[in-house]
């Protein structure tokens, strides 16, 4: 089928639903209205108000019953209605989901998939738009996911759902609608932990994920540059191999990441080039992102994301070393 990531998120979740029993969907506004992005459409006229439920306006409740649903065998599938509002649930992510496994020295697992859209560029206000890998990637035991195109959303979201461990599955807002895709019909898992090298070259290695790999690809291709683009579709566990056999390869290396640029989930990516490839590297690793700022007003957006005339030339700028 040829769809875009809205469909294919919403075919996912309805194969995960016909295929285990003990699979609930929850959030706000997901079950009659079919959430405020229409990811969860239909899901509740075809599975009942028992496995695709509407909750109340609470968003550490709804990561509080995930938790517990979890624990007593369920899949709890809860959507948040925007990353921003997450924080509200901080503490049970953090201090409950990602810590119950080594809580009980494995006796206990925590299966569910948070769901929620984040970054911005669609003239959102700033608690619409943040892109938060990086505060659920520093603590250990949750997984990170963040999906840049249709057919990686779909078999991202199945393989989640196959796990036994709490994942965060980051759904870029721009990225809903923005291109469709040929997507299969029937079930498929893409490895979790595992980057994508989506273009193969030999000058310079360019890290990204989420709304940028599109960005990336396009300033690399109107640039006529050699550079080898990886996707890094999961943030945590991060694919450090793929990273440093491409950085040794090309001897350069830049990461290009919508979140804010200080103490980032770019900084960790230089950290660990650093460490295993630096002397391969001709250049120092360049970062692009946004400025270590609070989200701006809608007009400021522009000035505010990396877009492709950033990138490029920051290009010019590790290539002409």
């Amino acid at each position: 089928m040829m769809t875009n990531m809205v469909g294919a998120l919403n075919n996912a979740l309805d194969l995960i639903l016909a295929e285990n029993k003990n699979a609930v969907v929850l959030g706000e506004d997901i079950g009659k209205d079919g959430g405020v992005f229409r990811v969860t459409d239909g899901l509740y006229e075809k599975y009942g108000e028992l496995r695709v439920m509407d909750t109340p306006l609470s968003e550490a409740g709804i990561i509080g019953v995930s938790v517990g649903m979890a624990l007593a065998g369920m899949l709890p599938i809860p959507e948040i209605q925007f990353a921003g509002f997450m924080y509200l649930a901080f503490d049970q992510l953090i201090n409950h989901a990602a810590r119950y496994r080594s809580r009980s020295r494995s006796t206990k697992s925590v299966p569910m998939i948070v769901r929620t859209p984040v970054s911005g560029g669609v003239r959102t206000l700033e608690h619409h738009s943040d892109s938060p890998e990086e505060y659920y990637s520093h603590v250990g035991g949750l997984i990170v996911v963040e999906p840049s195109n249709p057919y990686d959303a779909k078999g991202l979201l199945i393989k989640a759902a196959h796990m036994n461990d709490p994942v965060l599955f980051l759904e870029p807002t721009k990225l809903y609608r923005l291109f469709k895709q040929e997507v299969p019909d029937n079930m498929y898992e893409i490895p979790i932990g595992k980057a994508d090298v989506v273009k193969q070259g030999d000058d310079l290695t360019i890290v990204t994920w989420g709304t940028m790999v599109p960005v990336v690809k396009n300033a690399v291709e109107n640039k006529g540059t050699n550079a080898e683009i990886i996707d890094l579709r999961t943030i945590n566990p991060l694919d450090e191999n793929t990273i440093i056999k491409s950085v040794k390869k090309t001897g350069r290396a830049m990461i290009v990441h919508e979140a804010q640029l200080s103490f980032g989930a770019g900084a960790e990516i230089a950290a660990r080039i650093a460490d295993k490839a630096i002397f391969e590297l001709q250049a120092p690793v360049t970062r692009v992102a946004s400025a270590s700022l609070p989200y701006p007003f809608p007009g400021y957006e522009q000035f505010y994301i990396p877009n492709e005339m950033k990138v490029s030339q920051a290009i010019d700028r590790i290539m002409s070393v």
